[in-house]
C-alpha cells in the first residue's frame, strides 16, 4: 500500500485495504493471476459452495488448493445463506475446516444472511440476529448490510469487528448507488470511533467505484465479480490494486469544496486590463 500505512480489521493488521472474492473466475489459474495483480492480502472464500462438493464433503480439487496460505489470509463467508440459523451453521463449518487447516482465517467470518434470491440483498433481521450468535461463540465478525445507518449501528453495537454496507447489489456492477447513505454510514460507525473499519461491499463495476468509496472514507473495499467478470480480469485486478490506493491518497489529502460558481485558477486582481494592452 502507498505510504506504507497499516489497516487493522477483526484479529488482523494489513497493508492492502483491497479484499477480493475468489468466485466466477474462468479457472483456478486466471483466479491466481488476479488476485495477484491485485495485490490483495485478504481473499474471500464461500466454504459451503467452494470447498464442500453437494454432499458435504470436500472436493478431490477445490479453491483452497490454489491459494497461497502463506501469502493470503482467508476470510470465510457465509455466502447463499438465507436464514440466521444456515449462517451460523456454515460459518461453523468454515472454522472447523481452516482450523484442521491450520489456517488463521478460522478466527473470523464474513457474515452475509440474504433476504431473497432475486436481490440479493441483506435481510436485516436474521443478519443482526446471527451476527449476535457468533460473537458469543468467539468469532470476529465482519457483516454485510445494506446502507441503512441505524442498522450499521446497532451491528457494530453488537460487537461486529467491521460493518460492510452495500455499494449496490452484490454483482450488479452499479457501484456506490447512494453516496450520502454511505457517508451516513460513515459517520454514525466512525463518529466516536474514527479507527473502526468500514468496508464497502457488493456492486463495484469498475476502478472508479472503489476509489469513490474510498474517498468517501471507506477504509476498504471488498468485491469480486467486478475483477473476475471484467473481459480481462488480470488487468482489471490490476486497476482495481491502483484505484484503491488512489482513493485512499485523495481521501487523507482532502478534495476542495464543491462551489455553485466559478474560482479561477489564477487571481483577477492585480491583473492587466485588456483595453490598457
Amino acid at each position: 500500500m502507498m505510504g506504507g500505512e497499516s489497516f487493522r480489521v477483526g484479529p488482523f493488521e494489513f497493508a492492502s485495504r483491497l479484499f477480493v472474492g475468489t468466485g466466477k473466475y474462468a479457472d483456478f489459474d486466471q483466479m491466481a493471476a488476479a488476485l495477484d495483480a491485485s495485490g490483495c492480502q485478504v481473499v474471500t472464500v464461500a466454504v459451503r459452495r467452494d470447498v464442500l462438493g453437494g454432499d458435504g464433503q470436500a472436493k478431490p480439487q477445490n479453491i483452497l488448493d490454489y491459494l497461497d496460505k502463506e501469502r493470503y489470509t482467508i476470510l470465510p463467508n457465509t455466502a447463499g445463506c438465507f436464514s440466521a440459523v444456515d449462517a451460523v451453521r456454515s460459518a461453523r463449518l468454515s472454522r472447523e475446516l481452516l482450523e484442521g487447516m491450520g489456517n488463521r482465517g478460522a478466527k473470523w467470518v464474513k457474515l452475509e444472511v440474504l433476504a431473497d434470491k432475486k436481490t440479493l440483498l441483506p435481510e436485516p433481521i436474521g443478519t443482526l440476529e446471527a451476527t449476535e450468535t457468533l460473537i458469543a461463540e468467539g468469532f470476529s465478525v465482519l457483516v454485510y448490510t445494506n446502507d441503512d445507518p441505524i442498522l450499521a449501528k446497532r451491528l457494530k453495537d453488537a460487537g461486529a469487528a467491521s460493518v460492510m454496507p452495500a455499494g449496490s447489489p452484490i454483482g450488479s456492477g452499479r457501484g456506490i448507488l447512494n453516496p450520502a447513505n454511505i457517508e451516513l454510514c460513515l459517520e454514525y460507525l466512525k463518529g466516536d470511533d474514527p479507527d473502526y473499519p468500514v468496508i464497502v461491499d457488493a456492486g463495484v463495476g469498475t476502478a472508479s467505484d472503489v476509489t469513490i468509496a474510498m474517498e468517501l472514507g471507506a477504509d476498504g473495499v471488498l468485491l469480486n465479480t467486478g475483477i473476475a467478470g471484467a473481459r480481462q480480469p488480470v488487468q482489471m485486478a490490476a486497476a482495481m490494486k491502483s484505484a484503491i490506493e488512489a482513493g485512499r491518497l485523495a481521501f487523507k489529502a482532502g478534495r476542495i469544496p464543491a462551489k455553485r460558481y466559478a474560482s479561477a485558477s489564477s487571481p483577477l486582481e492585480g491583473t492587466i486590463s485588456p483595453a490598457k494592452l
